[in-house]
C-alpha cells in the first residue's frame, strides 16, 4: 500500500474514534524551540520548572522517540455553549470550571484512542515504531498541530481552525512510518484584532503570542503551589480550575461546534455548581468525585485556597460569611489565609454597602 492511499485509511478511520482533524507534521521547529527558549529565560513559566528540562528534545521528535519520521498530529473537539459559560461567570455564587476539565480527563481518552488508530495502522501494514503523546512528555504539540495544518497559534497562544475554532485538544502519534506531509506553517488570521489581550482578567497575554503564566488565571488555580498573589485574586472572580475568556471572546469560535463526545459532558454538576456546594467537600468526597478528572491535578488544598478566593469575590451574604469563618480554622496555613483574606473582603463590602 503505497503511503497516500494508508493515509486516506487512517483519516477515515481517525473520524470513527471521534476526532475531527488529522494532519502529517514534519518536525521543523527551530523557530519555535527559540520562542520558547526566550520564555523560559524571561522566567513566564512560573513554577512550571519541568519546562526547563529535556533540553532541545521538545523541538526534535527523533530525539524523544529515535526513529521517528513523521508525526501524525489530530484534533478532538470539546466546544460547550457558550452562552452558558458567560453566564456562570456572571454569577459570582457559582463556580466557574475551565470547560475542557468539566468531563472526563481528555488525556487520558485521547491516549486511548489513539492507541487504537495506531492499532489500526499495525493491522494494515504490521508492526511499526510509534510513541502516542498527549501533553505527556516533552513535546511542542501546538507547533506540530500547526505544521500538519490543523490551524495556526493565536495571539493568546492557543490552536485557532478557521472552520473549528480553538475548542479541541491536540494529539500525536510519534511514527517510523515515511508518511506524507508537507512543512506547513499556516498563515494566521487574527488580523488586527486584540480582543483576547483585551479581555485577559490578570493581562496575562502581555503582547501577541506572548503569555506570561505568573499573570494567568489557568496557571494560578492549577500549576500554582502556595499562596496566590493578592493583586490577582480580585480579577480571578468565580473561576476555580482555570479559564476560558480568551476563547470564549474569540471571533473564531463562532464556527465552533458543541462537542458530541459523552465523556466530555460535565460530572458532578461543575457546570452549575455553587462555590458553597464545591467547598463543603471533605478530602474523600474530593478524591472521589475528581476521579478520571483533570481537576485532582490541582490537589484538594488548592482547591479549597480557590474556592476561598471566589467566595471573597462572591456578594457577602450570612452564609458565604459563615462558610469562610469555618476555613479560617483549617489545619493548612495557605487554606487559612485564603479564607481569611476572603472574609475580609466580604465584611469590608457588607460595611460600605456594595
Amino acid at each position: 500500500m503505497d503511503s497516500s492511499a494508508l493515509l486516506d485509511k487512517i483519516r477515515a478511520y481517525s473520524r470513527t474514534l471521534g476526532f475531527t482533524g488529522l494532519g502529517i507534521a514534519k518536525a521543523e521547529l527551530d523557530a519555535d524551540q527559540v520562542h520558547l527558549q526566550d520564555w523560559l529565560a524571561k522566567g513566564q513559566h512560573g513554577q512550571m520548572d519541568y519546562m526547563t528540562r529535556h533540553g532541545e528534545m521538545r523541538a526534535r521528535p527523533e530525539l524523544l522517540q529515535p526513529g521517528t519520521l513523521s508525526v501524525i498530529s489530530v484534533r478532538m473537539d470539546y466546544g460547550t455553549d457558550p452562552e452558558q459559560a458567560w453566564a456562570t461567570l456572571a454569577a459570582s455564587d457559582k463556580a466557574y470550571v475551565a470547560r475542557y476539565a468539566l468531563g472526563r480527563d481528555y488525556h487520558k481518552l485521547m491516549r486511548h484512542r489513539l492507541k487504537r488508530l495506531a492499532q489500526f495502522i499495525e493491522s494494515e501494514i504490521g508492526r511499526f515504531g510509534y510513541r502516542v503523546l498527549v501533553d505527556s512528555a516533552p513535546s511542542l504539540e501546538r507547533a506540530l498541530a500547526r505544521n500538519a495544518g490543523l490551524g495556526w497559534i493565536g495571539k493568546h497562544t492557543c490552536l485557532i481552525d478557521k472552520d473549528e475554532g480553538s475548542w479541541f485538544f491536540p494529539g500525536e502519534i510519534y511514527t517510523d512510518l515515511a508518511l506524507p506531509g508537507k512543512a506547513l506553517t499556516p498563515q494566521g488570521h487574527c488580523g488586527t484584532c486584540t480582543r483576547c489581550i483585551d479581555i485577559c482578567p490578570t493581562g496575562a497575554i502581555i503582547a501577541p503570542n506572548r503569555l506570561d503564566a505568573r499573570r494567568c488565571i489557568s496557571y494560578l488555580t492549577i500549576e500554582h503551589q502556595g499562596s496566590i498573589p493578592e493583586e490577582f485574586r480580585e480579577a480571578i472572580g468565580n473561576r476555580i480550575f482555570g479559564c476560558d475568556d480568551c476563547q470564549l471572546i474569540c471571533p473564531w469560535n463562532k464556527f465552533a461546534k458543541v462537542h458530541t463526545e459523552p465523556d466530555f459532558a460535565a460530572r458532578n454538576r461543575l457546570d452549575e455548581a455553587s462555590l458553597l456546594d464545591l467547598l463543603a467537600w471533605s478530602e474523600a468526597e474530593f478524591l472521589q468525585r475528581t476521579e478520571g478528572s483533570a481537576i485532582r491535578r490541582t490537589g484538594y488544598i488548592n482547591w479549597l485556597r480557590n474556592l476561598a478566593v471566589a467566595l471573597g469575590n462572591a456578594e457577602p451574604t450570612p452564609a458565604h460569611r459563615e462558610a469562610l469563618r469555618g476555613k479560617c480554622s483549617h489545619d493548612d496555613a495557605i487554606v487559612r489565609e485564603h479564607a481569611e483574606w476572603a472574609l475580609q473582603r466580604l465584611e469590608m463590602k457588607l460595611s460600605s454597602g456594595a
